[in-house]
């Protein structure tokens, strides 16, 4: 999937009121982490997974590898019949990766990655 196939009004990102402070202060480390949660969640809603966490701070991955050596045996094994889908499958396998961070002000920036 390319990386602007989210769901309709998950641009942004950012958490329902509740969240932050009433009195506009910034939030807390406890309040960071908890609209860290709530970002990381809606992620996982739409198929990501969470590759690394810390507190204020996530990586989020969809798709997988491929596995080039089952791929090659499967290859030989197929009198390179095989190479065909495995060809296919190199060119249109992709693997995203977002870094979701909460800044101080309690803004989600999310930053795709390789």
């Amino acid at each position: 999937m390319r990386p602007h196939d989210e769901p309709k009004g998950w641009g942004a990102l950012q958490p329902p009121p509740g969240y932050y402070s009433a009195d506009g202060r910034p939030p807390d480390e406890t309040q960071r982490a908890l609209i860290l949660d709530w970002a990381v969640n809606q992620r996982i809603a739409s198929g990501w997974r969470v590759e690394s966490r810390s507190g204020t701070q996530a990586v989020m991955v969809r798709g997988h590898p491929l596995n080039h050596v089952l791929h090659a045996i499967l290859m030989v094994l197929t009198c390179f019949l095989w190479g065909g889908v495995w060809l296919v499958l190199a060119v249109t396998n992709k693997v995203e990766r977002v870094s979701l961070t909460v800044d101080a002000r309690g803004t989600i920036v999310s930053v795709n990655g390789p």
